[in-house]
């Protein structure tokens, strides 16, 4: 009879090797993601140094691609307000903006997503291809969300900041959970008024605040 309740041995090594691996790929944002990705295998079976950019050679997606704050910021009013937006849809509004196909897909492969999309998660790293510290990514995020429309600072709710700050340090890997923690509790505990409304200078220019 077939053993139908053999237990899955995952080798001790795995998580740690998919953790670098996701890394390296978000600091290399490759164009083709499959090729890389056999590239990057290939090299540490050989026990070579994987094709991986550093900070400092990193370029931002902008450079080979007409991405903008302002047409982030279309693209969002174009969204209305919704939280989960379907793949075809959305590829189509980027399609109209004339966006290119390969940014579309690498925010798409450094994402995760399938068919239903969470369009703040997607946003955020839209905006990390234009702002490449977390710190200057949520500066656009909130540029691009903030509704004074130039009658002040640009301000987002506290729990919008809260949300993209957690998920786009759980993607960059670098910034421990507790960091997040602490830099949250600390701005909504010090720094957040009576409104629950978060500015770009409360988290750039408070020398207590540090994201990164």
């Amino acid at each position: 009879m077939p053993q139908t309740d053999k237990q899955i041995c995952i080798p001790p090594e795995l998580p740690e090797l998919l953790k670098q691996f996701t890394k390296a790929a978000i600091r290399t944002q490759p164009q083709d993601l499959v090729q890389w990705a056999a590239d990057y295998f290939a090299a540490l079976s050989r026990r070579e140094i994987p094709p991986v950019r550093e900070q400092s050679e990193r370029v931002a997606l902008s450079n080979w691609a007409e991405l903008t704050p302002e047409l982030l910021k279309i693209l969002h009013s174009r969204v209305g307000g919704r939280l989960i937006i379907h793949v075809n849809e959305l590829a189509q509004m980027w399609k109209v903006l004339s966006l290119p196909t390969d940014l579309f897909n690498s925010v798409m492969n450094v994402g995760r997503f399938t068919e239903e999309i969470e369009w703040l998660k997607f946003l955020a790293l839209a905006c990390s291809s234009l702002g490449v510290t977390i710190c200057k990514t949520l500066k656009i995020v909130c540029e691009v969300l903030s509704s004074d429309h130039g009658c002040g600072p640009p301000r987002i709710p506290f729990s919008t900041f809260q949300f993209l700050y957690t998920y786009i340090a759980e993607v960059d890997g670098e910034i421990s959970a507790s960091h997040v923690s602490r830099m949250l509790n600390y701005i909504e505990q010090e720094v957040i008024g009576p409104d629950g409304l978060i500015k770009v200078s409360d988290f750039t220019q408070n020398p207590r605040v540090r994201l990164e």
